[in-house]
């Protein structure tokens, strides 16, 4: 009988079937996501109840769902973060957790740059006019010699501050425990978590989430922030308060934000009620190239474990 392998992201092998070939190498049954969306709980363990092997998207994995799961010693994860997975409850039943962490980085770092340009110009907000029959010429703002705060000098926060610099822009970061060599390197002033809020014309959240740092700004950071400035968020949802922001953005305390990740996804809130601010589905990681590779990465971390 062959081991069985579930492939529980909805966009598994569209960016090439490398991926897949790696796991019909080694006789592998592949179970994948027959619905096009993120999973739930019941669907995960109805699929995955037999599989000794998950290629896991960011749907919940938590200790119900791991406990029904009897014969998994592995969980690859397709993207960087483990937030969605129990990793207490996955260690005591002796289950091995992988992550693509350097996957993911460009894809994100480059969609935070095309937001930001998109926030700055309106370039989304304008497209909505002219398709409901307008002709506003709104102005927007350049981003040479702005403020761009970078809250996470992770890898992803790393290479957005690096792209930032040759854009001519004033760059400043806080972490918790930051890379003193490279913030020496490109000479990057860091600065208090309330200074950086405060400074910024564009406050760029990077964090990896937990529950430690659940709504780590909030409706107190959001007073702090200028009035004309930007948020812009592609770490988790949870990271922003989604009701505090909908707050500042429909009262103009904000001039606008870029939204990709969500407390709950998919996303179906008021902030689709407003105008000032881009939303996405989530897609930081979809560029074809950084798909591409995450899904090979992911097979082989699986492989690793299992052959």
């Amino acid at each position: 009988m062959q081991d069985k392998i579930l492939i529980s992201t909805s966009s598994f092998g569209k960016c090439g079937d490398k991926p897949l070939k790696l796991l019909h190498e080694y006789n592998f049954e592949i179970i994948l996501n027959p619905y096009a969306r993120k999973l739930k709980p019941n669907e995960i363990i109805e699929l995955g109840r037999k599989c000794i092997g998950i290629i896991a998207g960011v749907e919940s994995l938590n200790a119900d769902v791991l406990d029904s799961l009897p014969r998994l010693r592995c969980i690859s994860r397709c993207g960087s973060g483990l937030d969605n997975i129990d990793l207490k409850k996955a260690e005591k039943l002796g289950i091995t957790i992988r992550n693509t962490p350097y996957g993911p980085t460009r894809a994100v770092a480059e969609l935070t740059i095309g937001m930001i340009f998109d926030v700055l110009r309106q370039i989304s907000f304008r497209d909505r006019g002219i398709r409901n029959g307008e002709w506003n010429k709104e102005m927007g703002f350049l981003l040479k010699d702005k403020k761009v705060g970078i809250l996470g000098l992770g890898r992803i926060g790393k290479t957005v501050t690096e792209l930032l610099l040759r854009l001519s822009t004033q760059v400043y970061g806080y972490d918790i425990n930051p890379d003193f060599e490279w913030v020496k390197k490109y000479n990057i002033k860091l600065l208090s978590f309330d200074d950086l809020i405060k400074i910024s014309d564009i406050l760029c959240v990077h964090v990896s989430f937990s529950s430690d740092n659940k709504h780590l700004i909030g409706e107190t950071e959001f007073k702090k922030m200028k009035k004309d400035s930007f948020l812009i968020n592609l770490s988790r949802g949870g990271a922003v308060d989604e009701g505090a922001l909908y707050k500042m953005l429909k009262n103009k305390q904000l001039a606008g934000a870029a939204i990709d990740v969500y407390e709950k996804e998919p996303y179906n809130g008021p902030l689709k009620e407003l105008d000032n601010v881009v939303l996405t589905p989530h897609i930081g990681s979809y560029a074809k190239e950084a798909r591409r590779d995450m899904e090979i990465e992911a097979v082989k971390n699986l492989l690793d474990v299992l052959k």
